[in-house]
């Protein structure tokens, strides 16, 4: 297949931002912020960079308070060297000649007091524990089971929109051509959005247009800071990862959706595949289409896909672009593999949270 035939290598365009084909890297936690202060630095910057040729990369999930926090060594963006940090990176992947956006993180329940300001109880929607979910809070501990933990009080919402508001611009000083807001896998928008996590009574809960309030009042603020072209959300409407479910993802999503569109963003991002818990009774398409139809604009797959299934998605119409993940983390120059046909290099899932350059920046290039 030459490059003129190949719908991956097509350029596109995503709001304002031009890219050279449709391969997106995305957000993947890797735990390697340099300490104290969960700060990116060097490494990371090479990481990225190795990693340019992608049409976009989505850098991995950052916390957007010390309150957002849930996992060990992960970045954030509230303060003046995490900035600085990201500078580094974003500077290096510029050099390369990519593109890269910052996803805004907070994990809302997913955490545990040992890594919350003061030793507090972590925050949620309502204070539901998550059956079965784990966080990461030391090389000593390693996976430590997650505690109930604190309803949010109406008045503390605001608060949180605002981290994210400073959080988008923060990224802006750091250089970042855009954002991408987490809203998937069972973290604090997620838990919002679900009717699983949210069992509030008053105007963040209950109904659907309830529930969605606060994940639209963090779009509008990100949108505030870099318009809705330069703004997306990722979604993971029926994963379970995290202990999470909705009563009826289709109305839900496809509700959501048309929020979306109206708010002007360039792109939803929706996790569809069964490694975060996807297959419920055949919904997942239904809810695919339910946001395809709520949302007029860029819509990217991440569905655990090979290189093939994403080109007949697109050609399909199912998607515009498709991320992702894992393979990326093994092979830096993913687009020229897949341009190619070339084989691809085994990931080392014992590698993949915390460490150093082993695992991380060690991979090899093709020849």
């Amino acid at each position: 297949m030459t490059e003129a035939q190949d719908v991956l290598f097509d350029p596109f365009t995503l709001g304002d931002l031009s890219l050279r084909n449709r391969v997106i890297m995305a957000p993947l936690t890797r735990s390697r912020a340099q300490q104290p202060g969960d700060i990116p630095w060097e490494l990371n910057a090479t990481y990225y960079a190795q990693r340019a040729s992608a049409g976009l990369i989505i850098a991995e999930a950052t916390q957007v308070s010390p309150q957002g926090k849930g996992y060990a060594f992960t970045p954030g963006i509230y303060s003046d060297e995490q900035v600085e940090g990201w500078r580094k990176v974003t500077s290096a992947v510029h050099r390369e000649g990519g593109k890269i956006i910052l996803q805004l993180w907070h994990v809302g329940r997913i955490s545990r007091p040992e890594l919350q300001p003061n030793g507090q109880k972590p925050v949620a929607p309502s204070a539901i524990r998550p059956e079965g979910a784990q966080t990461f809070i030391d090389e000593k501990s390693g996976m430590v089971d997650v505690l109930e933990p604190r309803e949010l009080t109406s008045d503390e919402i605001p608060g949180i929109v605002e981290q994210y508001r400073l959080g988008a611009e923060n990224a802006r000083r750091a250089g970042f051509d855009g954002i991408e807001i987490h809203g998937a896998n069972g973290y604090l928008i997620d838990q919002f959005i679900r009717s699983k996590t949210n069992l509030r009574s008053d105007s963040y809960g209950g109904s659907i247009e309830n529930r969605i309030r606060f994940p639209m009042m963090v779009v509008d603020a990100v949108v505030g800071v870099w318009g809705g072209q330069r703004t997306g959300i990722r979604l993971s409407p029926t994963g379970t990862f995290n202990d999470m479910q909705d009563d009826d993802p289709v109305s839900t999503y496809g509700t959501l959706a048309s929020h979306l569109d109206d708010s002007g963003i360039a792109f939803i991002e929706v996790v569809e595949d069964s490694f975060q818990g996807n297959e419920v009774e055949g919904r997942p398409e239904s809810v695919i289409h339910a946001i395809r139809s709520g949302f007029t604009r860029t819509y990217i797959g991440n569905g655990n896909y090979t290189a093939d299934e994403a080109r007949s998605r697109i050609k399909a119409g199912l998607c515009d672009l498709v991320s992702f993940g894992r393979p990326f983390i093994s092979n830096p120059d993913l687009p020229e593999r897949l341009r190619q046909g070339a084989p691809l290099n085994d990931y080392d899932p014992a590698t993949f949270y915390g460490g150093d350059a082993h695992g991380y920046t060690d991979y090899p290039l093709l020849g």
